[in-house]
């Protein structure tokens, strides 16, 4: 079961590969479930700086859940919500990964692979890449998780277009509805993600993960207790604070160590 989602480790950065590529990356219960044990393991590496998230390939990164699989696994009710519990545990575990994660996507990015991009801070597409969620076709309904996201994304309005009409839509209206942050020509989507993923590497970790909950602490109308507000002064007494002071005044690099 491993092997349907890969993990490459290069120093700081993770890159976590969707892997069914004669399918075309379609998700399955399994793939979603170790999807789930491996951010979580991500999530809890200190030495981490960013993770890159993409599908097998340059045809898709993922086109939605194998139709195939139903019969066995979500043929009922109860099939139905065993797979919504593992779906769930998964975008929370992706959701509210503390390190920055970056979507790299070539070609389809449908259904369940349009959710799962969705959740990264930063998701970049080639120019020929398609959207949507046709899951109306179906007669299926996003569960509260996975709509919730979405319209985090995009917003309520946007999110119900795109689930009441069910189109498949190109990477200029993705854009243009929030769904990607970038797109550029189909042969430089690697370059672009490997330059973004660079350029936060090169950052301080540490603040990189504060901007992360603070950003989700916001999503949270209730008012900021006197402690939060406090919290965004600590980076003040950091190692990588006096780093990057440091490095600006000499003018070189700084070199953060995540304390």
């Amino acid at each position: 079961m491993n092997d349907v989602i890969l993990v490459d480790r290069a120093g700081p950065v993770a890159t976590v590969v969707l892997n069914r590529p004669d399918k075309l990356n379609a998700l399955t219960k399994p793939m979603w479930q170790r999807l789930g044990d491996v951010f979580l393991a991500l999530d809890a590496d200190d030495s981490l700086r960013c993770i890159v998230l993409r599908g097998a390939g340059e045809k898709a990164f993922a086109p939605g859940n194998d139709i195939g699989e139903f019969e066995n696994e979500r043929s009922n009710v109860e099939q139905a919500r065993a797979y919504g519990a593992v779906m769930t545990r998964t975008i929370d575990a992706i959701g509210h990964c503390r390190h920055p994660v970056v979507a790299q996507i070539h070609g389809i990015c449908v259904g369940g692979g349009l959710e799962i991009a969705g959740l990264a801070d930063i998701r970049i597409c080639g120019a020929s890449s398609r959207f949507g969620v046709p899951i109306n076709r179906l007669g299926l309904v996003m569960a509260y998780a996975e709509i919730g996201a979405l319209i985090r994304l995009a917003g309520e309005a946007v999110a119900l277009e795109i689930l009441l009409e069910g189109r498949v839509f190109g990477a200029a209206e993705a854009l243009a509805k929030r769904l990607v942050t970038r797109v550029v020509a189909d042969d430089q989507v690697a370059q672009e993600v490997q330059a973004t993923v660079q350029r936060i590497v090169d950052g301080a970790p540490l603040a990189a993960r504060w901007h992360k909950r603070f950003a989700r602490r916001l999503r949270d109308a209730a008012p900021l207790t006197a402690a939060e507000i406090d919290e965004g002064f600590a980076c003040y007494g950091t190692e990588d604070f006096r780093i990057g002071v440091q490095a600006f005044l000499a003018k070189a690099k700084p070199e953060f160590k995540g304390r």
